[in-house]
């Protein structure tokens, strides 16, 4: 793109979303040095509200208003965690993902209040409160030590992180994304990191993606050469795992595709809500049909009765 102007991009006001965009503006520069690319930020429904995203229509409650300035023309490009985007059946029209930068680490990690002596989950006392935002998290606590207690909290990182440390959470410990300490320059605060093995992962952990209206190919063609193309595979297999499943915003899932060679693998699981049923798949292909891959793991789970699962109400942890 050889023509200089400006490009608008919106952004959360969360310190972390901050960085992610600015680390995208950053590769952006560097393709393309003629353009001038200007950050505006905007708070979320689900950065202001702090009950159950259920309640405020999902994981889209964080991205309606930057699909909004999207569709409206007030930006051009807007930059999110692919762990807040709404499930691709639930997503609205309009808006496409036009970039997704390189993968960080997939894994959760634990975080104690400052002071304390490092810990893992296994050495927490009985009834200890570990607070989470993700039904993923609670079900596998549950399934895994259900001497542990999950609390439901919300709000970006740091403010969970302040809040366990100066006790006003009320909380023994908090489970969050490691790729989140990484982007806030904590990960001195985690004190077990997780398995992934064992501890299955968010669908889209790691990533972070620029999104734009569909149809605008000048934008489109400006977003492509930061694509990091094996990130790019991984989350189309693991879409394609959750358009299949078509949950929900309290659905208890993972979707987790690993590359090697010219194959794809993904592995996939649904949980029970209380934790104690979880059923697991895994499907392997070629690294040119990743949709196709992410399908097939979602069809054996549903096969399985997996659909029972998805649609369970949980209960308030």
């Amino acid at each position: 793109m050889k023509t200089t102007c400006v490009v608008r991009v919106g952004s959360r006001n969360s310190t972390m979303a901050r960085r992610q965009t600015d680390w995208c503006v950053e590769l952006l520069s560097k393709a393309h040095p003629g353009i001038r690319f200007e950050i505006s930020t905007m708070a979320s429904q689900g950065d202001r509200y702090q009950g159950p995203l259920s309640r405020i229509g999902g994981k889209g409650a964080f991205v309606k208003a930057l699909d909004r300035a999207l569709l409206d023309g007030e930006m051009d490009v807007t930059v999110s965690c692919v762990k807040d985007l709404p499930s691709p059946h639930d997503r609205q029209p309009g808006v496409s993902i036009g970039a997704v930068l390189e993968r960080g680490d997939v894994r959760d990690a634990l975080v104690v209040p400052a002071g304390r002596p490092p810990r893992a989950l296994a050495d927490l006392p009985r009834g200890a409160r570990i607070g989470t935002s993700a039904p993923r998290r609670i079900a596998q606590l549950r399934q895994r030590h259900p001497r542990l207690e999950p609390v439901l909290v919300r709000g970006n990182a740091d403010t969970r992180i302040a809040r366990l440390d100066d006790g006003s959470s009320g909380l023994d410990a908090l489970l969050v994304a490691y790729a989140g300490l990484h982007r806030l320059g904590r990960t001195h605060r985690a004190t077990q990191v997780l398995d992934p093995a064992q501890w299955l992962p968010a669908s889209g952990a790691g990533m972070v993606v620029a999104e734009y209206r569909t149809g605008d190919t000048t934008i489109r063609e400006l977003l492509a050469p930061i694509t990091h193309p094996a990130t790019a595979t991984a989350l189309a297999a693991e879409r394609a795992t959750l358009a299949t499943l078509r949950g929900n915003c309290m659905t208890a899932a993972s979707a987790h595709a690993t590359l090697t060679g010219t194959t794809v693998t993904v592995d996939a699981a649904v949980f029970a809500p209380d934790g104690h049923t979880c059923l697991r798949a895994r499907a392997t292909g070629p690294l040119q049909q990743p949709e196709e891959v992410g399908r097939r793991a979602a069809e054996q789970l549903l096969h399985h009765g997996a659909a029972a699962l998805l649609h369970a109400l949980p209960s308030n942890p």
